[in-house]
């Protein structure tokens, strides 16, 4: 599967396996290698993810005063 189009529970679920993996000790260099290389990718992709889903619940403006003050987000803005 493309981690493109992944959904977010299956990218943490195929990082959570890479980690137990890993922390069994008996991966050859060249796999830890692969798998480390993945899980770097997982990690962006997730943190992307998590970054859109944010801006779609919340948009930070600034409020009269100043300070940051949490708005809904409506499509389109």
């Amino acid at each position: 599967m493309n981690r493109e189009s992944q959904t977010f529970e299956q990218s943490l679920g195929r990082l959570e396996e890479i980690v137990r993996q890993m922390e069994r000790g008996d991966v050859p260099l060249e796999q830890a290698l692969s798998l480390f290389e993945e899980g770097t990718a997982l990690v962006s992709s997730c943190t992307k993810l998590l970054d859109e889903a944010e801006l779609k619940v919340v948009q930070l403006t600034k409020g009269a005063d100043g300070t940051p003050q949490e708005t809904e987000f409506a499509d389109g803005e």
